[in-house]
Formats: structure tokens, C-alpha cells, sequence
């Protein structure tokens, strides 16, 4: 077992920039003004102003766009990875280690590799903590595991052997991408990614292939480069054999589709958003519940969830909250799928002025996914449009506010 971090505090409260401080110093540094930004980001003045002060909760999309125009990433807005709150937690061990062995390159060095019933069993268990909101306890066994399986390929004695473990070297990056972008590593997540598509070319296993395409469709979508997105998209929808109704691949064509439905929401093109969430339903339906098939987590009450995740994205966030209050979620969804809607609840309520239900839904994020919830900037940057907006203190706010390190 991995060793653990220092004891976390729960009484780390910090003054850390918050988004609007920190995009108002990057673009000051840039030497431009709030309405040349809102020019090259094809935004209003407005908008730029209102999140610069605190006074709107910025959407990813806005967030994508300003980065590009100030030629930044996305994660330095957001101040992610949140160093000081995790370090506060007791740190992420598999992080470190995780650099090491990309670092590595071809030249991995190899654990002794456990039996195939073994290795089987820590992939599944690692699949199963990042879908129960245990990213961090997933992330400290990564690469332990990820050496074995390397381990366990430089002894495979024939081509078929060689493909198997190619399979869950595949499989076991996929999930070092997901969780390492989900706390805003994002070039650990890129480079997972590559070595991710390089086993599956080596996997005799397409599918993986389709996989891999989407999750890259996500890291463009949050840099907003939103053709390149679709187009991978597309990639992953085509690697599907036509006519091919297994789980396996119904559950890849319907969270392909929900990918392409939240591009197109970005691009503010609600047509074909829509035209993706329908073909998503049918899916879902055909399928009747929630997939765990290539860590899709794709089913009917995700594409309810995505629905109104359109609809915030398309510009409507009242419509949103109200829906995603309205939505009744079936229990086989994961906690940090439900935990997300509920942070998408909570920023349209803010977004319209609605404060006290944008904090109810915040902390129905916090019941279902804590640990996602903690640690997502959009959270961080809600809360602080709820506490501005508070004429008098509120003790509920400034409790969910020390909850997540923050002092208001």
C-alpha cells in the first residue's frame, strides 16, 4: 500500500485568487483593456467586467474563449490544480509517480507483474473508486499498477498475451486521463492520453480507439476548440462497426453523442445540441440503464443530465436550473455524474441572481460527490458570487465557503 500524506486540515482556509482576479491580472499583463478583450473573445464588455468583480460565475465556455484570446490555458484561470487545498488534504502521492513514469518515455521501469486474475482485479478496483468519487485513492495506485502491467507485457510469451495486456494498459491510462484532468493536470492528461492510444494500437481492440477519441474531443472542448472537438467526435462515432447493438458499443455511440451535444452547445449551435441529445436518448433507451462499458457511465438518466447541461451552455440558465431541480435521477447514476449536475444547477441559479438555491444545489453536489465537489474550480467561483452577493454575512455560506479552504 502506498504511504499516506500528512494529515489534511480541515482549518486550512486560504485568500487564494479567485478567478475574476486572476483573469483581470493576466489581461492586465497583456496590456490590453476589458473591451479589447471582450472583442477577441467575442464577448460583452459586460460579461468580462461582471466576472472580473465577482459578480457572475464565469462558464466554461467563456472561460475557454478568454484564455485563448489572452493565449493562456484555461487552468491558469482557474488556478488548477488547486496546490494548496490538496496539500492541505494530504497531497496526491500517484502524481508525482505518474510523472516519473511518462517521464520515462520507452523506458518504463517494470514491476514484477501479478497474475492476469490479479492485475484484473486493481484495474477494477481503481475503475470503481474514480467512479465512487475516490479519484485520489484511485490516482496513488496507478502507477504501481500501470508498472506491473509493463511488467507483465516484457514476459508475454506469445501475440495474443501481448494484446491482453495492451488492453489494460490501455484501459488503466484511460483512467490516468480522466482523474488527472479532473483535478487540472491537464498535460499529464495529455500525455496519458497519447500513451493510452499507443497500447490500444497495439490491443487488437478498435473500440479503445473510439475511447480515446472522445476523451481527447474533452480536452479540446475546454481549450474551445470546438471543431477539433466535433471532429474527434465524428473519429470516435465512425471506429464503431455499423450495425454493431452490443453494450459495448451503444454505450460509446450515446456518450459520443453527448460529448458532440455539449461542443455544440458551447459553439451556441442548440440545433444540432439538440440533434445529438436525441440521438443519445435513443441510445439510452435501447440500453435502459446506466452503462459502466469502456467508463462511459453512459445511460437514460445521463442523457436527462446532459439535457440540462445544454441548456445552460446554449445561454438559458434559468430554464436549466429549474429543469435539473425538476430532474428526478435514477439511482444506478454515479455519484460524481450526479454531484456535476448539481454544480451545473448551482452555477444557473447564480447566474440568476437566485443565491439561496444555488447553495441548496451546491450542497447537493457536496452529498453526492465531496470529493469532486471540494476540488472543482467552478464550485470555488460560485460560492464566491453567493458570498459577494450577501448583503449580511451568512453562516451557511461562509461554512460551505471554510469547506472548501475558503476564506470570504
Amino acid at each position: 500500500m502506498l504511504p499516506k500524506g500528512p494529515k489534511a486540515r480541515s482549518d486550512s482556509a486560504t485568500t487564494l485568487m479567485s478567478l475574476g482576479d486572476r483573469l483581470a491580472l493576466a489581461r492586465k499583463v497583456a496590456g490590453i483593456s476589458q473591451h479589447t478583450l471582450a472583442q477577441r473573445a467575442s464577448y460583452s464588455v459586460s460579461m468580462v467586467r461582471a466576472v472580473e468583480q465577482g459578480r457572475e460565475p464565469a462558464s466554461p465556455a467563456f472561460v475557454a474563449a478568454v484564455a485563448s484570446a489572452l493565449r493562456i490555458e484555461p487552468q491558469e484561470l482557474y488556478g488548477q490544480p488547486l496546490h494548496q487545498l490538496i496539500n492541505a488534504d494530504g497531497g496526491i502521492q500517484g502524481i508525482s509517480e505518474l510523472q516519473t513514469l511518462l517521464a520515462e518515455g520507452s523506458f518504463v521501469t517494470a514491476l514484477e507483474p501479478l497474475s492476469r486474475a490479479e492485475r484484473k482485479a486493481d484495474l477494477a478496483a481503481i475503475q470503481r473508486d474514480r467512479r465512487q468519487d475516490q479519484a485520489r485513492r484511485a490516482l496513488e495506485r496507478l502507477p504501481v499498477l500501470l508498472r506491473q502491467l509493463y511488467g507483465a507485457l516484457s514476459v508475454a510469451s506469445d501475440v495474443e498475451e501481448q494484446e491482453r495486456v495492451n488492453r489494460m494498459i490501455a484501459r488503466a491510462y484511460g483512467n490516468a486521463a480522466q482523474i488527472t484532468y479532473r483535478f487540472g493536470w491537464l498535460s499529464l492528461a495529455i500525455s496519458a492520453l497519447d500513451r493510452m492510444e499507443w497500447a490500444a494500437h497495439r490491443s487488437a481492440e478498435p473500440l479503445l480507439l473510439a475511447h480515446a477519441a472522445q476523451q481527447r474531443a474533452l480536452i479540446l472542448q475546454s481549450h474551445g476548440a470546438y471543431d477539433s472537438g466535433l471532429r474527434l467526435v465524428q473519429s470516435s462515432l465512425d471506429r464503431v462497426p455499423v450495425g454493431n447493438t452490443d453494450e459495448n458499443s451503444l454505450a460509446l455511440i450515446g456518450s459520443a453523442h453527448l460529448r458532440g451535444a455539449i461542443i455544440c452547445a458551447r459553439m451556441g449551435d442548440a440545433e444540432r445540441a439538440n440533434d445529438h441529445l436525441k440521438d443519445a436518448y435513443h441510445v439510452g433507451q435501447r440500453i435502459g440503464r446506466e452503462s459502466v462499458a469502456y467508463d462511459t457511465n453512459f445511460g437514460p438518466g445521463n442523457v436527462e443530465i446532459h439535457r440540462v447541461a445544454v441548456e445552460l451552455e446554449c445561454g438559458d440558465p434559468g430554464k436549466a436550473a429549474r429543469l435539473g431541480v425538476k430532474l428526478r435521477i435514477p439511482a444506478d447514476v454515479v455519484g460524481p455524474r450526479v454531484g456535476r449536475h448539481w454544480q451545473d444547477v448551482a452555477r444557473g441559479w447564480a447566474m440568476v441572481g437566485e443565491h439561496g438555491h444555488a447553495l441548496k444545489a451546491l450542497n447537493q453536489a457536496r452529498k453526492f460527490a465531496p470529493q469532486q465537489t471540494r476540488y472543482h474550480p467552478q464550485v470555488h467561483e460560485t460560492i464566491r458570487v453567493i458570498a459577494g452577493a450577501q448583503r449580511r454575512e451568512s453562516g451557511t455560506v461562509a461554512h460551505f465557503a471554510a469547506w472548501l479552504g475558503l476564506k470570504i
